[in-house]
């Protein structure tokens, strides 16, 4: 899978490079394996949305992995999109040790 650094990884991507593709999975049928909404598995690898707690506990079940693998896919994705639009704000905040100086 080739994957640029310059772009965060959601973790649908991750889904569909290294489960459904190599699995020959649909998402259609991991959906129904997982007792989900079809919708929910093609919006998440179509990175149009994001993993939810309930979404990687069923992952992890199915994928014999752990909610935490998917959840930390997520919580990655998410503060580094969150970094990059509050760069600006963040930098103007002086960190407590150099203000109390």
């Amino acid at each position: 899978m080739a994957i640029s650094l310059s772009e965060p990884l959601h973790p649908g991507e991750v889904l569909r490079e290294d489960y459904l593709v190599p699995l020959r999975l649909t998402a259609g049928r991991l959906a129904k394996v997982l007792g989900v909404p079809r919708t929910r598995i093609e919006r998440i690898v179509k990175q149009e949305v994001g993993i939810t707690t309930d979404t990687a506990l069923r992952l992890s079940r199915y994928f014999d992995t752990t909610a935490d693998f998917w959840m930390n896919l997520q919580i990655a994705y998410d503060l580094r999109i969150n970094a990059e639009q509050l760069e600006d704000e963040l930098a103007r905040i002086t960190p407590r040790q150099h203000a109390e100086a």
